[in-house]
């Protein structure tokens, strides 16, 4: 099995005058949070609004800025999220924040990323 990637559109929800940016991410089970990088939030003009503290894989530990909001699409499905300002050029990452906001369910025999087969037409929530 190797890796799984998707491709993704973001844009600036309140920036209508911006274009959107299609990245391809890598997606990441193990991750929580989405990561884009700096070059792409400049481009689409999406503001720092704070820091985490972040473990990266290799179990250390290092201040990120936040940015957002943001709109990610992926197939059909959208979601509004903030995200981890990664460096310049670096590689986009989808984690699990994004995957369970939208329903999506990673098959990693097919290196795929599709919606849950329960809820194929739009997303669907517990709410209990």
């Amino acid at each position: 099995m190797g890796e799984v990637r998707t491709k993704a559109i973001v844009a600036n929800p309140i920036a209508s005058k911006v274009h959107p940016i299609e990245v391809d991410c890598l997606v990441d089970t193990g991750a929580v949070m989405l990561m884009l990088p700096r070059d792409v939030i400049d481009k689409l003009g999406i503001s720092k609004t704070g820091k985490a503290v972040v473990t990266l894989a290799n179990e250390t530990r290092d201040e990120m800025e936040v940015a957002g909001p943001l709109s990610i699409l992926i197939g059909d499905r959208k979601t509004h999220c903030d995200c981890l300002v990664g460096p310049i050029l670096g590689e986009p990452l989808i984690g699990q924040l994004v995957l369970e906001s939208l329903d999506l369910v990673v098959d990693p025999q097919r290196q795929l990323v599709l919606p849950r087969p329960e809820s194929p037409a739009y997303p669907s929530y517990k709410l209990k």
